[in-house]
């Protein structure tokens, strides 16, 4: 043991990977259907590798929270603000009920057993897996001008908890939401969901993650010409009201442009792009052919920013009507977005300015309809980091600010004035696409290695009193994880099922787990549903939780 505390006291960093690296093998480990994580398994093992002897510098321990938190909050600004609509009031008000739940459980266990602000805290940071609330209780700690050691130990205590709780918190969400609640509702997963896909989306399925539709809704398909011949290429594409279009012509081997006063002839062979119902009524006579040599296409989807003068607020229709038939020809809108959220592509869908609309059809086709619909939003796998440090600034900034209520001193911290900076900023960010970029891997590898190293400092300075404290009290903070596992699940069910009315066992375990950001457990609902039809409720409830949640750290510390 004395040569490894060497090597850790030469270079700390070693001790620091090392607990990523064993934590992440230990968390891919599966006990049945449950796997401990890459963040539980680091803790883990930080506290495991922390018996030899090392300590990080704190800095470095602000530094991976602060980008961690801010990534949480970049990506779920757009979520979280659209969310706050009357439309969603009953998935807000079934997040933030949760939240009140949870603090109120937590408060009164920690009352009735005596328990300090880092046991309290990290109570409610591993029975509700909210890894977050290990940063910012243990940031509203070092606020309350304690002394440092006790300030340490306080610390501490918040990760020992976290790491006695974590195990049961990921379990207890999905016994309750995958086993519990659909009994309970008296409806198996897989029926609501197919109920709710009748229902919702007029019988079409929704689709999952990695899933792509049998059927596109734009195809490309080459005919020998039949009973179109002698009508014009213009002809024929109104005819079939504009959704489809002849790219390509071969007549006698030689290609000719499809100009719109072309006329067909009889067995020449064409290239139809278009919606899917338009050309299948095209080929509906027959004469499809597999493959026609020097005709074929290359096409392409190009993103655009709708800022068109003079169009704000106008459908997809009426955008239809007033655009020139030569503007438009070619183009098709594959899909749309705003903030961040997908649109649906339908007439009666208003487009407002800063929404990105795909485009599908030839480069030059699409080219012509970006320009005239605004400017287009080029692919980038680079981060703005100016935008993004600006952001952090701003957080931690947010985070020096102290209120004191009651004698109370209130805050959010770095990490809380980071979360709501990300929010912000994320916000701003989909409103205006140019700026801002943060690809989503960059933003995945902020979070994973932002919160896996934080954790792992934290368990590397306090796992030698880890020891201590899991012997004195272990066994009472994991009965009372239990609790605060299981009774703001089981009362926000209730609440859900009787004062919203969730009539869908479904709808109502999507919102559940979504309201717990409880990622495992709701990767358990979608397994038994087969749909995609809970994340719909999830997205909307995991956005808020994430913010109302994370909170609980110094709002725990400042009450108990």
């Amino acid at each position: 043991m004395d040569w490894l505390h060497h090597i850790f006291q030469k270079s700390p960093e070693i001790a620091l990977f090392l607990s990523l690296a064993a934590g992440y093998f230990i968390g891919q480990i599966n006990f049945g259907k449950f796997q401990l994580g890459g963040v539980g398994g680091s803790l883990l093992a930080a506290v495991l590798i922390s018996q030899a002897g090392v300590t990080i510098d704190n800095g470095v321990k602000s530094v991976m929270f602060a980008v961690f938190i801010y990534a949480v909050g970049y990506d779920s600004g757009p979520g979280f603000f659209n969310s706050l609509n009357r439309k969603t009031l009953r998935e807000i008000a079934m997040a933030i009920f949760l939240a009140v739940t949870a603090l109120i459980t937590v408060v009164i266990c920690a009352k009735l057993f005596h328990l300090n602000k880092g046991l309290a805290a990290g109570l409610a940071g591993g029975a509700l897996t909210q890894s977050a609330i290990i940063g910012t209780a243990g940031d509203a700690i070092a606020r309350l001008g304690l002394p440092a050691d006790q300030v340490k130990s306080l610390q501490s205590d918040v990760a020992i908890a976290y790491a006695v709780t974590y195990v049961f918190g990921s379990l207890g969400a999905i016994i309750v939401c995958v086993n519990i609640l659909p009994k309970f509702m008296g409806q198996s997963l897989r029926d609501a969901s197919i109920e709710a896909e009748r229902e919702l989306s007029a019988g079409s399925s929704s689709l999952g993650a990695g899933q792509i539709r049998a059927l596109p809704e734009l195809v490309g398909r080459a005919y020998k010409i039949d009973v179109s011949a002698g009508k014009t290429v213009k002809a024929v594409e109104t005819l079939h009201q504009d959704m489809l279009t002849i790219e390509r012509i071969k007549r006698g081997g030689e290609n000719l442009e499809p100009a719109p006063d072309l006329v067909l002839q009889l067995n020449d062979e064409v290239l139809v792009v278009g919606r899917r119902e338009a050309v299948v009524a095209f080929g509906a006579n027959g004469n499809e052919i597999a493959s026609v040599d020097d005709i074929g296409v290359v096409m392409q989807t190009r993103d655009g920013v709708f800022t068109r003068k003079g169009m704000n607020h106008t459908t997809i229709a009426a955008a239809r009507e007033v655009v020139d038939r030569d503007l438009r020809h070619g183009v098709y809108i594959q899909s749309a977005s705003r903030a961040g959220q997908p649109l649906p592509i339908l007439p009666e869908t208003k487009l407002e300015h800063g929404d990105v609309i795909t485009f599908y059809g030839s480069p030059k086709d699409t080219k012509r309809a970006v320009d005239a619909a605004g400017y287009e939003l080029p692919y980038s796998n680079k981060t703005d980091f100016i935008y993004m440090g600006v952001g952090i600034v701003l957080g931690l900034l947010i985070g020096l600010i102290v209120i004191d209520v009651g004698g109370v001193p209130l805050t959010l911290g770095s990490g809380g004035g980071c979360l709501l900076a990300g929010l912000l900023f994320g916000w701003m960010r989909g409103k205006h696409p140019m700026y801002g970029a943060m690809p989503s891997a960059a933003s995945q590898l902020l979070k994973d290695f932002g919160l896996a190293a934080f954790v792992a400092v934290v368990g590397l300075n306090s796992g030698l009193q880890a020891v201590v404290t899991v012997k004195q009290s272990g066994m009472t903070i994991f009965l009372l994880g239990v609790v605060v596992t299981v009774l703001p699940l089981i009362l926000t069910m209730l609440f859900g099922r009787y004062v919203l009315r969730y009539n869908n066992a479904a709808i109502l375990a999507g919102a559940l787990t979504g309201s717990r950001s409880a990622n495992p457990a709701f990767g358990g609902v979608l397994d038994k549903a087969e749909s995609a039809v809970p994340t719909v409720p999830f997205a909307i409830t995991y956005a808020i939780a994430n913010v109302a949640l994370t909170l609980l750290g110094p709002l725990v510390v400042g009450l108990v």
